[in-house]
């Protein structure tokens, strides 16, 4: 199979938009926490300085003019400039990215990862485990391995919170919090409750790991289904990456260790449980998956010390692998 490497315009792209989206994330997230919009009224020839408290332009005042409210109304501005700079650049960015052809997800999916991601729950709380994560993985790769492999109008989350997040005081709702916040319109699927879906019947799965079921809050929604096999994405080493969607607006994206998302790629395309028109895309995806570490990612090692990690499951398509590639089977072990 033939594997595209990235160009150096892709490479910059690249990086101008991981450096525009830490600034536009860092903005908005102080943004947030100086709250409503801040402007300046007369009244009786005196300056208020008041907030904007809902859509109708309904608002308080914040007290009279002074050092103090001169130094609300100016960080507020700020941030408010600073955001807006780095949206404007991310736009620019955007066109290019999507010019040159990076991988990118659907504009649904990256509305949910930019605003958990601002509320502090990527990575910490949640990862993509679908083929969403595919793009992540490029990056990581430094090359194009998901052409042809677009993802349907479905996107998978798997929980992996931790007692940390409780303790935080992570309560009330925040999954279903976050997806209303994007889209008033997802609902819950009656028949399976690990499912939300908009007006436009995009859908949202959750998963989990038995072993993270219980940091799950209770009462949020969807509820996630716990599967054994989720067990195998919490292990390795995540990817952290920065994409685009197709809209041109950017994301977060912490996805699972590569090896351990391959392997499980072909695992998914044997079980007979498996959606029949998903299982070929699903080996394809192992498959490319597993030939980009094997070229472009030797910071993932395929060796002994990690094969010895893998559970019964697993160990067949390790094998197949390794057979096929005996020249990765050499080298397994040495230092590459």
């Amino acid at each position: 199979m033939k594997i595209d490497t990235y160009t150096d315009e892709q490479r910059r792209t690249l990086l101008n938009l991981d450096q525009y989206y830490s600034a536009f994330k860092d903005a908005e997230i102080e943004l947030r926490r100086l709250g409503n919009p801040l402007h300046w009224k007369t009244v009786n020839g005196k300056d208020y300085l008041y907030e904007i408290i809902d859509s109708r332009g309904n608002a308080k005042s914040r007290g009279a003019r002074s050092p103090e409210t001169e130094r609300m109304h100016a960080e507020w501005h700020q941030a408010r400039d600073r955001r807006n700079g780095a949206k404007e650049a991310i736009g620019e960015v955007g066109r290019m990215y999507r010019a040159l052809r990076l991988g990118s997800i659907s504009p649904e999916a990256a509305a949910i990862l930019r605003e958990a991601d601002i509320r502090g729950m990527i990575g910490s709380a949640f990862i993509v485990v679908g083929t969403n994560a595919m793009p992540a993985y490029e990056i990581e790769a430094q090359a194009r391995i998901g052409a042809g492999l677009d993802e349907t109008q479905d996107f998978d989350m798997a929980w992996i919170g931790s007692l940390k997040l409780l303790e935080a005081g992570k309560k009330q709702n925040p999954l279903w919090d976050i997806l209303k916040a994007v889209d008033s319109t997802y609902t819950i699927n009656q028949e399976r409750s690990f499912q939300a879906r908009n007006a436009k019947a995009y859908e949202i799965e959750l998963l989990v790991a038995p072993s993270r079921v219980a940091t799950l809050i209770a009462g949020d929604k969807p509820a996630p289904l716990p599967l054994p096999e989720q067990e195998w994405l919490l292990n390795g080493k995540f990817v952290d990456h920065v994409i685009c969607a197709r809209d041109g607006s950017p994301a977060r994206i912490v996805a699972p260790d590569p090896r351990w998302f391959a392997l499980h790629k072909l695992w998914m395309s044997d079980q007979e449980k498996r959606n029949p028109l998903k299982r070929p895309k699903d080996r394809k995806q192992g498959e490319r998956l597993l030939a980009a570490i094997e070229h472009f990612m030797p910071h993932y090692r395929m060796d002994s010390d990690f094969e010895a990690e893998l559970p019964d499951e697993l160990h067949p398509y390790f094998a197949a692998w390794r057979e096929q590639n005996p020249r990765k089977s050499a080298l397994a072990g040495s230092t590459w």
